[in-house]
């Protein structure tokens, strides 16, 4: 584990024990260290516990074995220093736009001049100027999405959580949004776990790919996918295709094994 490391998970493990039937060990002896300022995606077939070690370093799920720090400190619950963009965007339907974006930081302490000012700031950062005063139902999916981040990055978090957060998405609103998910981590800075099925989208977004395997998930491999994310052709470039290509053929292993599994 590198020493500069700001998340350090260091050997965890994760059971469910459901009311009705076996235990199920959704994570085995995961050992991850990630760089403060890093973006760096979880990939997997489904079921290999991506979103599980994402909400166990969210704190939203205890720790039975193992350790997780961030910033050298133990994880025991959630906090302010780790904001979550879940994939259905959870906002309030009876507040506005900016009333959601405000609402995290009306439970803070700054005075109220102050508040509108940031919410109005993170409004304007993820593109949605003009529309303060609509409703989520006045919405379409991606601009529901740019305000559930802004409402995340308004209480200035040092990490963001992403829990694939444009899989309910249509494939142009997709390719959109993780187009301003980047700008806006070039803007920002924030260190981002993300969450997602998409091997392509992965290799996009991310510095560094981290593959889990079929459940029980373990870290598989870690791929640098450090590409000219400003390339405008980035997704015909050759080195780009062959990364895609050489991660899917780690997961489609990985996906096989898990439908083995799922048979017997």
């Amino acid at each position: 584990m590198s020493a500069s490391a700001q998340i350090v998970v260091k050997d965890v493990s994760h059971d469910y024990r459901p009311p009705v039937g076996r235990v199920v060990r959704a994570l085995e002896d995961v050992s991850l260290s990630i760089r403060e300022r890093e973006f760096i995606a979880l990939l997997g077939p489904s079921g290999c516990g991506k979103s599980t070690l994402l909400y166990l370093i969210g704190g939203f799920l205890r720790i039975e074995n193992g350790r997780i720090c961030v910033d050298g400190r133990a994880v025991t619950a959630p906090g302010p220093d780790r904001g979550v963009v879940f994939q259905h965007f959870a906002l309030f339907p009876w507040k506005t736009v900016k009333g959601n974006v405000l609402y995290g930081l009306e439970r803070g302490k700054l005075p109220r001049a102050e508040r509108e000012t940031r919410a109005q700031a993170f409004i304007d950062l993820v593109g949605l100027t003009g529309f303060e005063d609509s409703y989520p139902s006045q919405l379409s999916g991606g601009m529901k999405q740019r305000t559930a981040i802004a409402r995340t990055l308004a209480f200035d978090p040092q990490i963001l959580l992403m829990d694939e957060p444009f899989g309910a998405l249509d494939a142009q609103t997709r390719s959109l949004m993780q187009t301003e998910l980047l700008d806006i981590w070039q803007k920002t800075r924030k260190t981002v776990i993300f969450v997602t099925h998409d091997v392509q989208e992965a290799v996009y977004l991310a510095e560094r790919v981290a593959v889990m395997t079929a459940r029980p998930g373990r870290i598989k491999t870690i791929v640098d996918t450090a590409f000219d994310k400003n390339d405008p052709q980035i997704y015909r470039a050759r080195t780009f295709v062959d990364k895609v290509d050489e991660i899917w053929g780690l997961v489609r292993e990985e996906a096989i094994k898990a439908q083995g599994t799922h048979a017997r």
